[in-house]
């Protein structure tokens, strides 16, 4: 029997009001605030000390056949990343969630380890391999479409496996049986009832999938050159490389409509996934591997071969060629010199130091992180009966995945311009120190919603109910029942925020002082010197970064183990 509704205690709406305003506060100083002012300052002048509208900007940059041909590279790139990571990413996702076999653990986070990576890491890595003389330079696609399109599958992999498999994990196998049963094949079976049952979480990945495609910063800026530019990357070279905020103006503007059509299709399709998933059963249906069984050996063989040319060749490519020396041979002169500021002096800081900058500018963002989605999860998760509050906590889960589309160029010069005394505060937070945190933190809050999102929302509401019933204020409430439940989802989460942290470059690269460089600006500044030393060094350093992100999530999955969390 239901337990009957109690009224609200007390407070109760004071602390909702509070937990949805905190957030919103925050992004509406450290996101919508920079965004907005950049677009104003794009689209103003300065008449005699008076702004005056001026739209010609428009006309200016959307006649420019330049213009159309970065936004065809953009749409052209991630459409043919999303539609292979999906191809690809399917028999990953049935092998390492519809499966049990010893290693599970460790497989799913080698998998994670490249969404996690950095840009910049991924784009040397791919520049290794495809550079004359790496293991596929014969190919010759060094700075070309497929270079680029083969790192962004590399780089979106993840999300399809685990968006995908979180769902076939929880998937009821008796529909299947019964159509095995009545004498449909195995492919006939999955065809029919898996393939469709599976088609929201398929879909949702997909739209996610393209978001980031369309906004792989580092990887472009590294792989594509100037020829294979993509919209962030011309409005990164705009704005530093030309100081024409107009035309960034105008590129941000078509920017937020892709990535807002993108965030509404990934929203609708969510919404049908977290549908689907009352539908399931509460346990996981996984079964024991066999290679016998051709179900299991043929997505298995497929996963392996995937697993193997697309993630570790070209992370054991980056690790051999950080070993070559200068002059040809084998060595630890690359990580030895990572001591030093490189060759000609070409860094303020030595790798070693900015490794430390990363690991204490990442520890508070992803305490910022957290706390702020944490309060958002909780929020968005309730279902209130009313439909406008059922609309206003639609519209503040998707404000908080704004960030995730919205370029990181924009974002940080965004922040130059505003945060110079931010509400009229008596600090100037461009020299504080906290803006680094404040820009990664601001990245790394969706994706710590979207992982503790659909776990608070499996919550049966009962549970609550109950509890409130029997006299547990709501602190308590959600001490006693959603602190549990949420518990290893919200490591999960912290381990996505700290990694994210550590490989966040498009903002940082804005904010960051020459004496406190993170690594991933350091990275890049070594790639853009001349000499083999610093080529070699910039290896070196990407191997490091690597290994601390991969260490993160694969400490944050091992944690998380078999228990229900959210996925991408």
């Amino acid at each position: 029997m239901r337990p009957p509704r109690r009224r609200p205690a007390p407070g109760t709406w004071l602390w909702w009001v509070l937990a949805a305003g905190l957030p919103l506060l925050f992004l509406g100083v450290f996101f919508a605030w920079p965004v907005a002012a950049l677009v104003v300052q794009g689209f103003f002048t300065d008449d005699g000390g008076t702004r005056a509208l001026d739209l010609s900007g428009f006309a200016e940059v959307l006649s420019q056949p330049r213009t159309w041909r970065v936004v065809g590279q953009t749409l052209a790139q991630a459409s043919v990343g999303t539609v292979l990571a999906v191809l690809l990413g399917l028999p990953g996702a049935y092998v390492l969630y519809r499966c049990r076999f010893p290693g599970r653990a460790l497989a799913r986070g080698l998998v994670t380890v490249p969404f996690v990576l950095p840009t910049v890491v991924v784009g040397v890595a791919f520049r290794a391999l495809f550079a004359p003389g790496g293991t596929f330079g014969w190919l010759g696609i060094e700075e070309s479409f497929a270079g680029v399109v083969v790192a962004l599958v590399f780089f979106n992999y993840a999300v399809v496996v685990r968006t995908v498999g979180g769902l076939w994990e929880r998937l009821d196998p008796r529909a299947e049986q019964a159509a095995r049963s009545l004498g449909a094949s195995p492919w006939r079976a999955f065809r029919t009832v898996t393939l469709p049952a599976l088609g929201p979480a398929i879909a949702s990945a997909a739209a996610v999938v393209f978001l980031f495609c369309a906004t792989a910063f580092g990887v472009v800026l590294v792989l594509g050159g100037m020829r294979y530019g993509t919209i962030e990357t011309e409005i990164w070279i705009r704005t530093t490389q030309f100081l024409d905020l107009r035309a960034a103006a105008v590129l941000s503007i078509l920017q937020l409509v892709v990535v807002t059509g993108a965030l509404l299709v990934s929203a609708r399709l969510r919404a049908r996934r977290e549908r689907a998933l009352h539908l399931t059963s509460d346990r996981s249906a996984a079964h024991r591997f066999s290679w016998r069984r051709a179900a299991d050996a043929v997505p298995a063989a497929a996963t392996v071969a995937v697993v193997g040319l697309l993630v570790v060749v070209p992370l054991a490519g980056l690790v051999a060629r950080s070993l070559r020396t200068p002059d040809g041979t084998w060595g630890f002169d690359n990580y030895v010199a990572l001591g030093t500021t490189g060759g000609r002096n070409a860094l303020s800081v030595t790798v070693w130091e900015a490794t430390a900058n990363s690991l204490r500018t990442a520890v508070l963002a992803a305490l910022i992180a957290v706390v702020v989605g944490g309060l958002v999860a909780l929020v968005v998760s309730r279902r209130p009966r009313s439909a406008g509050l059922r609309r206003a906590v639609g519209a503040l889960d998707a404000a908080f995945m704004l960030p995730l589309g919205v370029s990181a160029v924009t974002v940080g010069f965004g922040f130059l311009i505003t945060l110079d005394r931010p509400l009229g505060l008596d600090v100037d937070l461009r020299t504080s120190g906290l803006l680094v945190p404040i820009a990664q933190a601001v990245v790394a809050i969706p994706l710590v919603v979207r992982t503790v999102l659909p776990v608070v929302r499996a919550i049966d509401p009962r549970l609550r109910e109950v509890a409130a019933t029997l006299g547990a204020a709501p602190g308590r409430v959600l001490r006693t029942v959603d602190g549990p439940l949420t518990a290893r989802s919200l490591g999960l989460a912290v381990g996505f925020a700290f990694a994210v942290s550590l490989g966040e470059f498009g903002a940082t690269s804005f904010l960051a002082r020459p004496d406190a460089a993170t690594l991933p600006v350091v990275i890049f500044r070594l790639i853009g010197r001349p000499g083999a030393e610093n080529y070699g060094m910039a290896l070196a350093a990407s191997v490091v970064l690597a290994v601390l992100t991969a260490t993160v999530m694969m400490v944050a999955e091992r944690l998380r183990g078999d228990a229900g969390g959210g996925e991408f």
